[in-house]
């Protein structure tokens, strides 16, 4: 497991005295910190916490109790490997020592529990769904022609890719802005209006995602005309998406030091080109993560876009006319009629891997315009840099 331990490094310590000219003040040792490190002491007690665990797990919920269940029983070995662990440490170590282990071991299985969870669910859907995304007819055709008795080599999912790489886009496009300017104006500008806001948009936040459709559909098809399109759906995306990145982009920009605020203003900057050219740079790297999470909410909502932009099976590049699928709406509709035919429910899951493909793609572009932590300097930039400092 991992311990505490300073070991020095003799070679850069006697590199240090044959550099030392003679007569002249010897500098300290450089020392080289390991903060953690593999013990086989640590390794054995985890192991056999855990093998310890398993066997009276097993004794109790399989032979004594009368229980049943796989999640249970896993649940039930893990409560018991912690004490176990607790124990078995408590006779090594001291207590400082063992709550620091026991935290860590937690933190630990707590991330590979999260990990194994999203791996599952990946391979799960990737299983399913492998010999429809084989077909280069799945990228590159839509299920007009294709009927629901047809092969996996005739139709595919290009109209709801396209349909959600637009939905997105308008939603993004939509609640961006208006989610930045909001959170611009709780952190930077406040007020007795600041209050109020900020409990609204956390009530949106909170709000089941079918309120927005219903909301859309009410206000725009219902009330003023507007037919299902991708347009009513990206505006549904949209009511989704503010209230994420409000509230994150809010958190980021409180997180800028208020000494770079109050160098602007020592400057003679007015409050407005200090947030444009000071604060909402520094703080770009979470911005781009607002951006992110409010993407990651927006792309997978079903119960929206379920009522307000329609299904077809037809090729729709104009999201201003016409109802448009989307991926996530794509998969509810065929994802559960396995009863009926199972080439359907491959088509489904294929619409999962490139849902997920999609996901990664967006996600990649957006950390790629937020660039990296304050202060960072692009690839651009130091070669620019670089250009300047040849010349000179």
């Amino acid at each position: 497991m991992l311990t505490h331990d300073a070991q020095p490094a003799p070679a850069a310590a006697a590199a240090g005295a044959a550099a030392t000219p003679e007569g002249a003040v010897p500098e300290t040792a450089e020392t080289r910190v390991r903060i953690a490190r593999v013990t086989p002491a640590g390794a054995a007690t985890v192991a056999g916490a855990a093998t310890g665990a398993l066997g009276l797990v097993w004794v109790l919920y399989e032979r004594v109790l009368p229980f049943s269940g796989v999640l249970g029983f896993w649940v039930s070995w893990y409560c018991v490997f912690l004490i176990l662990y607790a124990c078995m440490a408590r006779l090594q170590w001291d207590a400082r020592e063992v709550s620091h282990r026991l935290a860590l071991i937690a933190f630990a299985t707590g991330g590979i529990l999260a990990v194994a969870i999203v791996a599952g669910q990946v391979l799960f859907v990737v299983a399913r769904g492998l010999r429809a995304v084989l077909h280069l007819n799945f990228w590159t055709q839509s299920l007009a022609l294709a009927g629901p008795l047809q092969p996996l080599s005739i139709g595919g999912a290009l109209h709801a890719i396209v349909g959600t790489l637009e939905q997105i886009a308008l939603g993004t496009l939509f609640a961006v802005p208006l989610g930045l300017l909001t959170a611009t104006f709780l952190a930077e500008v406040g007020g007795r209006t600041a209050r109020p806001i900020r409990t609204i948009v956390e009530a949106m936040t909170a709000l089941p995602d079918v309120i927005a459709g219903l909301f859309v559909y009410a206000l725009f098809i219902l009330t003023l005309g507007m037919q299902k399109s991708g347009l009513a759906a990206g505006l549904a995306l949209a009511v989704t998406m503010m209230p994420i990145v409000a509230r994150a982009a809010e958190v980021v920009i409180r997180l800028v030091p208020g000494t770079l605020r109050e160098a602007s203003y020592a400057l003679g900057s007015s409050q407005w080109r200090t947030v444009l050219n000071v604060v909402l740079p520094t703080a770009r790297a979470g911005l781009a993560t607002a951006v992110v999470l409010a993407m990651a909410r927006g792309i997978g909502e079903t119960a929206p876009v379920l009522v307000v932009s329609g299904v077809t099976k037809e090729m729709n590049f104009n999201p201003l006319h016409g109802p448009q699928v989307s991926l996530p709406l794509f998969i509810w509709e065929y994802a559960h009629i396995e009863a009926v035919n199972n080439t359907i429910v491959a088509r489904a899951f294929g619409a999962g891997i490139a849902l997920i493909i999609v996901v990664l793609l967006l996600f990649a572009l957006a950390r790629r315009l937020g660039g990296g932590t304050p202060g960072e300097l692009n690839r651009r930039q130091r070669r620019r840099l670089a250009r300047q400092g040849a010349r000179v």
